[in-house]
């Protein structure tokens, strides 16, 4: 992700008990875009997030991401919105921003 793209920032969710900290909220255009065409929240997908389902990534990055959370690196899921279309997730492993983003922002 380029230092000239453009953030959205959002509040905070109001998950229980998250896994990890997710510090600043931030989404790429692309990825509101994609939340405002599949009529879904952020929330949604940083719940799942936050609550260590990792959804559609492989064993194996699951499993780092298991590992990630213990360890203080970079957590990455992946999701697919109701139009079928994948969104991104990334927590840095300094935990001070979480980012929503398309493959294609990355």
């Amino acid at each position: 992700m380029s230092a000239s793209q453009s953030h959205v920032s959002f509040s905070k969710p109001n998950v229980e008990q998250p896994l990890f900290p997710l510090g600043r909220l931030v989404a790429t255009p692309g990825a509101l875009a994609l939340l405002m065409r599949s009529e879904q929240t952020p929330l949604e997908f940083v719940s799942r997030h936050a609550s260590g389902d990792w959804s559609e990534c492989d064993d194996h990055d699951a499993s780092e991401n298991d590992l990630s959370v213990k360890a203080r690196f970079r957590i990455f899921s992946v999701y697919r919105t109701r139009t079928g279309e994948p969104l991104w997730i990334i927590t840095e492993a300094d935990r001070g921003a979480t980012t929503l983003l398309l493959p294609s922002e990355y």
